[in-house]
């Protein structure tokens, strides 16, 4: 692991979701730019001293000098956005996977010569977007691809919070700071640090790219130096349509991602909030809620669940899909066997390519006259 030491949130989340089915175990880490801070971290987590490291440059030196079966097998960088470029490229270059947070990059630039990387070295790269681990939102996008809800017609996405309502990140407030910093989180704040959830999150369930934008950014907060607050109206290379709000100063909301898709016979509901629920409205009869573990699901479905019906499955359970999939993935391929399509469900580098574009196309659009934006 890069990143993730002690007072970091999403080291943890990280960690919790990986070790979830028992593939993976932490062997090593850099956990902080601080080298004192990095030991005192690994030995918190009960690491060998001689596998914390100081750097994640020395890790990755060392670590590649380990015979197979010793040494690391991948790496998970859980960084803040402007420090996941330097750390995924090198343990590419080394010939470690990877496993990166979300926003990929700092910039589109970056994100290309990585992509590059992988392509070449044809090593795996996950990010974690980890709405799509839903169990339910798999049923979703099953029941899209089935041709259930008709052709696409329409879509709303949308991701209230409401914690940066004031200007926290003068308060010293960590995950604030770095967040609404260009410096380290980039061009984008809110846009990029929850926009691009949603934006990933839309392309996933509907199966179907943006090809069009037109985007409206504010920032509300006297003296804030990022966006917390965007709306953007998308079309999709269907030709449906679809609206976008991701916004941070949504007073009293928490992590209110939510996503309506109507088709020509059918729509549906998923809420962050109720992950376990999925409500599908037919045209010609009532509703119909699906429950996660309960009656007749889709393979992807049932293959996220874990737990039998009744007993909630969450945030991490999510989080831990992908980190599975990856493993699953890395151990069929450590075994010359070519990973399924139910274990090569993670989001891609090609998703965090898509990612940055978005944030760019986005920040274009909101800054033009001219408004409509091709994607």
């Amino acid at each position: 692991m890069v990143g993730g030491g002690q007072g970091a949130f999403i080291g943890e989340v990280h960690r919790m979701a990986a070790r979830l089915d028992g593939h993976i175990e932490l062997v090593c880490g850099a956990f902080s730019s601080k080298p004192e801070r990095s030991k005192a971290s690994g030995e918190a987590l009960y690491l060998s001293p001689n596998r914390v490291y100081g750097t994640y440059e020395e890790m990755l030196k060392t670590e590649a000098t380990l015979p197979e079966g010793e040494r690391m097998d991948f790496v998970a960088i859980v960084t803040p956005n402007h420090l996941h470029f330097a750390p995924a490229k090198m343990a590419l270059e080394h010939g470690f996977h990877v496993v990166c947070d979300k926003p990929v990059t700092f910039s589109t630039e970056q994100a290309l010569e990585l992509q590059q990387l992988v392509n070449k070295t044809g090593l795996l790269f996950a990010l974690t977007h980890n709405y799509t681990g839903y169990p339910m939102v798999k049923e979703a996008k099953a029941m899209i691809a089935a041709g259930e809800l008709g052709k696409l017609r329409r879509a709303i996405v949308e991701y209230p919070q409401g914690w940066l309502s004031t200007r926290l990140e003068s308060s010293g407030q960590k995950q604030a700071d770095w967040r609404t910093d260009p410096k380290r989180s980039g061009k984008a704040g809110g846009m990029g640090d929850i926009g691009t959830h949603a934006e990933n999150l839309l392309e996933y369930i509907s199966g179907l790219k943006i090809t069009k934008l037109c985007a409206d950014l504010n920032t509300f907060v006297e003296g804030r130096q990022l966006d917390d607050d965007g709306a953007v109206l998308l079309e999709l290379e269907s030709g449906a349509k679809a609206t976008l709000l991701a916004t941070q100063i949504a007073a009293g909301e928490e992590n209110t991602l939510s996503i309506r898709i109507y088709g020509e016979k059918a729509g549906l509901e998923w809420r962050q909030m109720e992950p376990n629920t999925l409500i599908v409205k037919y045209l010609d009869r009532g509703a119909t809620i699906k429950r996660t573990g309960v009656g007749e699901l889709s393979e992807a479905a049932q293959f996220a669940t874990r737990l039998p019906a009744g007993h909630p499955e969450g945030f991490i359970e999510a989080f831990a899909n992908i980190y599975k999939n990856f493993a699953l993935s890395l151990l069929a391929i450590k075994k010359g066997k070519q990973p399924n399509a139910l274990m090569s469900d993670y989001p891609t580098i090609a998703d965090g390519v898509r990612g940055m574009r978005f944030i760019d196309k986005v920040i274009e659009s909101a800054e033009s006259n001219n408004k409509w934006t091709d994607f």
